[in-house]
């Protein structure tokens, strides 16, 4: 091949691999939004069998509701105890019943609820278990039920999607802002 030939080739090569370049700068932001959708699905899907197990737990087993996470998975009222896909340790924080010393006391929609660690349910006495929130607070991709971080997607047994609930965080005190 004559000298003339190879820088053809060269330059051809070259500008062949600056398209697949700028290609793929375009198509990773796109790739990445749509991993993201999946795992958001993900976590709609996984918080929806945490509230279906919940019910369950409640019909079989009237005026109680799981202590634990674990409860649920031990007893067969979930097929297994999926982890939080939106956050790096698959944590949940878990939704409980406030307590009968808060209950009558109505945040701005009427209803509050509590959200704890599952590592926090050794400390609480007598934790009433209703549901799922991810411990993740990063921004979402999509909206759901009007929020866009992920620890406000809330799972929960009787939860309204019309209002959102008063959050109380297990070891912040009342005044503490989000």
């Amino acid at each position: 091949m004559n000298p003339a030939r190879r820088g053809y080739v060269l330059i051809i090569l070259m500008v062949v691999v600056l398209a697949m370049t700028i290609g793929l700068t375009v198509a990773v932001p796109d790739w990445r939004t749509e991993l993201q959708r999946e795992k958001e699905e993900e976590l709609i899907f996984r918080g929806r069998q945490y509230v279906e197990a919940v019910r369950i737990f409640q019909i079989k087993n009237p005026n109680k509701f799981p202590a634990s996470l674990k409860e649920l998975g031990e007893k067969g009222y979930i097929r297994k105890l999926f982890k939080d896909p939106m956050s790096p340790a698959g944590e949940w924080n878990v939704i409980l019943s406030p307590g009968p010393a808060r209950q009558g006391r109505s945040g701005s929609s009427g209803q509050e609820i509590l959200v704890a660690p599952v590592s926090a349910l050794e400390s609480i006495s007598n934790p009433v278990v209703l549901g799922v929130v991810s411990s993740s607070t990063e921004k979402s991709v999509r909206l759901y039920e009007d929020q866009d971080t992920y620890d406000k997607w809330l799972f929960y047994l009787g939860h309204d999607p019309q209002t959102q609930p008063k959050i109380i965080y297990f070891g912040r005190k009342e005044t503490e802002k989000d």
